[in-house]
């Protein structure tokens, strides 16, 4: 996961959003928890946007199995997440909620992250 993200690392549909700052895995449990977060804080107004997606299964052998007799089944699913990469968009909201919003889903996650906003052109 070296390097930094060159594709998904601008916001594309709204208006804030929140960018990873290391790379990790992040798990489904972890995105559907700040998904949650955000649609609860800004009350089921404006619009959420996930940009990523756990297409990764991890597998796990059961505890106490000999070696050997293959790979196990899949545990759970990640998705891959670089350095500078887009994890959620949110809009239709103002800047005060969206930052609040946007904050309690970065504690949802095991890296470090940044709010970030559009720049507006001609501001």
């Amino acid at each position: 996961m070296k390097g930094k993200a060159t594709r998904g690392n601008t916001l594309v549909y709204g208006e804030f959003g929140l960018q990873a700052m290391e790379p990790s895995w992040i798990t489904d449990r972890q995105i559907e928890a700040a998904r949650v977060a955000v649609t609860r804080h800004m009350k089921r107004g404006g619009k959420v946007w996930i940009r990523i997606f756990p297409d990764k299964p991890v597998t796990k052998k059961p505890a106490e199995t000999r070696m050997g007799s293959g790979k196990g089944p899949p545990e759970y699913w990640v998705a891959v997440v670089k350095t500078g990469r887009i994890l959620f968009e949110v809009g239709g909201i103002t800047n005060d909620l969206a930052r609040e919003a946007i904050r309690l889903a970065s504690f949802k996650f095991p890296i470090r992250t940044r709010f970030i906003a559009r720049e507006k052109v001609g501001a």
